[in-house]
């Protein structure tokens, strides 16, 4: 999958007669819900016609093959709240809901997901939590779901391998439904699976993150998108998150650490074999502790120079494009 920093490109419907203002982004990844579209549209404009601020809804079609965009196009004729980003092809959930927050112009952005398991009407409450704790994020639990045992329990042990891993805290990190103030999306890099850790990621950054219940549904149309192999990716992209939260500063640290361990010890049993050899003429051809330990010295070489590299690397990836190893909450003159 490529990163979402080379997305194809992108087609935004801008309508004037939506306005300028934004209070409230929603942003909906879809892929192949077809039959989802005009009930999803009709629960949205239900929730949020009659909520009092004004909105956006931008639907992201990563590369649907089914009728999907059709629909979508038909929708955005009926209601200029609405807009499309369609992609050239399929290139993932994280990288569509980059493209929607990367175009979201509201005070506070929404995601969910296209396929009517998440409920609109939860959205108020989202906003209302996210006002009243004075918090940066809100995640929504589904802590009645209703998807099958399988997927169920494989969520459960998907949370707990996170939290031990992340520290992060909150129950349901695969609930795509959030709410978050429009700064907390604008510096995300999301590729792979990870926008379930998006969560963790801004808890990195030192945002504040509540959560709330909110409803589930069963899906009435379309099928899944979850399967063994988004588990996969997603537990590999939890190593990357989680060594970037704690190392993105100094690579060195880890990578020099286990080196200078791999190092310390190979000198240590080469040179207890060293002197087993020149004191007591005992030979080191059948010895394969022998082995181990050049081996060990080698390693720990390779991986104080892999933490050098890093670092240098790091020091491109923040200076080349302007980026900060900080982020700024207040400034006061």
């Amino acid at each position: 999958m490529q990163k979402n920093n080379c997305l194809p490109e992108i087609k935004l419907n801008n309508d004037d007669a939506v306005g300028n203002f934004v209070e409230l982004s929603i942003v909906i990844p879809l892929l192949d819900e077809e039959e989802n579209i005009a009930h999803l549209v009709k629960a949205l404009e239900n929730a949020l016609d009659t909520y009092g601020r004004t909105y956006e809804i931008i639907f992201v079609d990563d590369g649907s093959t089914d009728g999907t965009f059709a629909a979508l196009k038909y929708a955005h004729e009926k209601n200029p709240h609405i807009k499309i980003i369609k992609f050239r092809k399929n290139f993932g959930q994280s990288a569509s809901m980059k493209a929607g927050f990367d175009h979201a112009k509201g005070d506070i952005v929404i995601s969910m997901d296209g396929d009517l398991q998440n409920d609109p009407t939860d959205i108020p409450r989202l906003i209302e939590t996210l006002e009243s704790k004075d918090c940066d994020v809100v995640c929504g639990w589904r802590a009645d779901r209703k998807d099958p045992l399988s997927k169920t329990i494989t969520s459960k042990f998907a949370n707990l391998l996170r939290r031990s891993i992340t520290s992060e805290f909150i129950h349901d990190s695969g609930c795509t439904l959030r709410a978050y103030r429009n700064e907390c999306v604008k510096d995300l890099e999301l590729y792979g699976e990870t926008h379930r850790y998006i969560p963790a990621m801004l808890l990195w950054k030192g945002y504040l993150i509540c959560e709330t219940k909110v409803k589930h549904h069963q899906r009435s149309y379309g099928v899944t998108k979850y399967n063994w192999k988004r588990v996969i990716k997603g537990f590999l992209d939890l190593i990357v998150i989680s060594f970037w939260q704690k190392y993105s500063v100094r690579p060195i640290h880890v990578f020099g650490g286990a080196g200078l361990i791999s190092g310390f010890v190979g000198v240590l049993i080469g040179g207890w074999l060293g002197i087993q050899r020149l004191f007591f003429g005992m030979g080191l051809s059948d010895r394969p502790l022998f082995l181990v330990a050049i081996l060990m010295i080698m390693v720990g070489v390779q991986l104080v120079v892999s933490g050098i590299l890093a670092d240098i690397l790091l020091k491109i990836y923040y200076g080349g494009e302007g980026r900060k190893n900080y982020l700024v909450e207040r400034l006061i003159d």
